[in-house]
């Protein structure tokens, strides 16, 4: 039996220690924002945030998260969160929608340490999200969007 805190809450699951925590988290604990995709951690649709740190929970053992504070995209709040979701409304970015919440849990960790990205680092912080839609440009503008709200609220 392991003791995950994801979004803040104890969950006890009895899974192998080598378990996906992509499978613990949408199979067991019922949390099915976060995406498959590709198993092999190359298209980001799994992304969650361990200890704030963005992950791949396709290929991350469960057991690596014991003790750690696992975030999904149900689990996002705050400022930064509900600034990002904003302007992921306000600028149209889904389309099909796959992608998404490894897209915003992607750039939450992103504007939660850089509060003025370039360009150039919303695409080093996003380069391992895919998108079939191909929304890149849209992602791109909301980020920036979010963090100018962000700025905005903070002066």
């Amino acid at each position: 039996m392991l003791t995950l805190t994801i979004n803040g809450k104890a969950h006890e699951v009895d899974v192998p220690n080598d378990m996906p925590l992509l499978w613990v988290l949408r199979d067991v604990v019922g949390l099915t924002g976060t995406k498959y995709g590709c198993g092999s951690a190359l298209c980001g649709a799994c992304s969650v945030l361990i200890d704030n740190q963005p992950a791949r929970a396709c290929v991350l053992p469960v057991s690596e998260t014991v003790g750690k504070s696992i975030t999904t995209i149900e689990g996002l709040h705050g400022a930064i969160a509900e600034t990002v979701q904003q302007a992921w409304i306000a600028e149209q970015v889904p389309q099909c929608g796959y992608c998404q919440s490894g897209q915003i849990v992607n750039t939450v960790a992103l504007l939660a340490t850089n509060n003025s990205p370039t360009d150039q680092d919303i695409d080093n912080a996003l380069a391992g999200n895919l998108c079939r839609c191909g929304t890149y440009q849209r992602v791109r503008a909301a980020v920036h969007s979010a963090a100018a709200q962000l700025k905005g609220k903070q002066s």
